[in-house]
C-alpha cells in the first residue's frame, strides 16, 4: 500500500482524496489543511488533520504528498516537501511564474525525487488513444489546431479572495490544460500572440482570452477561453470526466491535419477516399475506455513513487506548459508576439 498525503482540502483536494479512496494499492496517510473545514473533512476521512506540512512532517511519515493548495503555494508547499525527501504530485499550475518553477524543477532533480504535475487529462484513455493516432501517423502532417474553452462560472465562485487575484483566472486555471494537451498531442508552442480582457467582471484577472499559437513544427492553432460564456464548448462540459459537470456531445478541439482530421473528445476521426473538398467525407468514431483520469494518476503516481513507471507529465513538462501561458500574459500585456521556448 502507497500512502499518500493530500495538502489542501478545497474543491480540487476532495476530488483527489476521492480518486485515492476507490484507487488500487493506494491509502490516504492525512490531510493538511490549516482551515477548520479540512479538520471535519479529515474526520469524516478518518485520518489525521494537520495545520501545516511542518506539522504533518513531525508527526506521520507519508510514501507521497499530492499539493492541492492555491496557486500562490505550490512552490512553496513542494519544496517543503522535497526537503524532507517526499515525492511530490503538484496541481497545475506548477507555480504562478515560469522562474519559480524553474527552480522547484531544479530542486527536485538534486535530489532525485519525482515529481509530477496534475494535468490530469493526460490519463484519460481517450486522450491517450488521440496521442496513438497523431502517432503513427493517421492525420498525416498536422497543420491547423482549434480549441475552445468557453464556460461560466458563477458569481459565487469569486467569494474566494485568491480567484480574484493575479495567478488566477482562466488563463492559468483553466487553459493551461488545454495548453498541456495540445503540446502532448501536437508538439511544442513555440510563439503565441495573445489578447485578453476583464471587461465582463473586473476582476484583477482577464475572464476572456484569445491566442494564436505557432507549434515548432510548422502548424499553427488558435484558442479562445473565457469563464463567463454560457456555451458547451469546454472540455469539463464535454468530456464526461466529472459528474459534477452536465455532459453535452460537443466536441472543443479540432485538429486538421493532410490525411484526416479529429475532434476531440468525441473522437471522430474525418477521411476521406480521394483527399478533396468535392469527394465525400466520412467519419468513423475511435473506440477508447472510460475510467476517471483522478484515478488513473494517483495510481500512476503510486507507480512512480515505487519506481515502476516513470512520470507521465513530469515537473519538466508543468513547467513547459506554464512558459506557455507566461508567454500568453506577457502578449496580451504587451501586444507583442512572444517565443514561448
Amino acid at each position: 500500500m502507497t500512502n499518500i498525503a493530500v495538502v489542501g482540502a478545497g474543491l480540487i483536494g476532495k476530488r483527489h482524496v476521492a480518486a485515492i479512496k476507490v484507487a488500487d494499492g493506494v491509502g490516504l496517510s492525512c490531510i493538511v489543511d490549516p482551515s477548520q473545514g479540512g479538520r471535519a473533512f479529515a474526520q469524516t476521512c478518518g485520518v489525521p488533520h494537520f495545520q501545516s506540512i511542518g506539522d504533518m512532517l513531525s508527526d506521520v511519515r507519508t510514501d507521497g504528498v499530492i499539493i492541492a493548495t492555491p496557486n500562490q503555494m505550490h512552490v512553496e508547499n513542494t519544496l517543503e516537501c522535497v526537503a524532507a525527501a517526499i515525492p511530490c504530485l503538484v496541481e497545475k499550475p506548477i507555480a504562478t511564474d515560469a522562474q519559480s518553477a524553474r527552480g522547484l524543477v531544479e530542486a527536485a532533480h538534486a535530489a532525485g525525487l519525482p515529481l509530477l504535475v496534475g494535468h490530469h487529462r493526460r490519463h484519460n484513455p481517450l486522450i491517450q488513444k488521440a496521442h496513438e493516432v497523431i502517432a503513427q501517423g493517421r492525420l498525416g502532417r498536422v497543420t491547423a489546431v482549434q480549441a475552445q474553452c468557453w464556460l461560466m462560472k458563477p458569481d459565487d465562485y469569486f467569494d474566494v479572495e485568491w480567484r480574484r487575484e493575479k495567478g488566477a483566472g482562466p488563463v492559468y486555471l483553466n487553459l493551461i490544460h488545454d495548453i498541456d494537451l495540445l503540446q502532448y498531442l501536437c508538439g511544442d508552442i513555440s510563439s503565441v500572440h495573445a489578447m485578453e480582457s476583464n471587461a465582463a467582471r473586473g476582476n484583477e484577472v482577464e475572464d476572456t482570452a484569445v491566442i494564436l499559437l505557432r507549434f515548432a513544427s510548422g502548424a499553427l492553432g488558435t484558442v479562445s477561453v473565457s469563464d463567463t460564456v454560457v456555451a458547451p464548448w469546454s472540455w469539463e462540459l464535454t468530456a464526461r470526466e466529472n459528474p459534477a459537470y452536465p455532459a453535452t456531445t460537443q466536441a472543443c478541439y479540432w485538429i486538421g491535419g493532410t490525411e484526416s482530421s479529429l475532434s476531440l473528445p468525441n473522437m471522430s476521426l474525418w477521411q476521406q477516399q480521394k483527399r478533396s473538398w468535392w469527394e465525400p467525407i466520412s467519419e468513423t468514431k475511435l473506440v477508447f475506455d472510460f475510467q476517471d483520469p483522478l484515478v488513473r494518476q494517483v495510481e500512476h503516481f503510486a507507480a512512480v513513487i515505487g519506481g515502476k513507471e516513470l512520470p507521465l507529465v513530469s515537473g519538466s513538462d508543468g513547467l513547459k506548459a506554464l512558459e506557455v501561458i507566461e508567454a500568453i500574459k506577457t502578449s496580451a500585456a504587451s501586444g507583442a508576439t512572444v517565443s514561448a521556448m
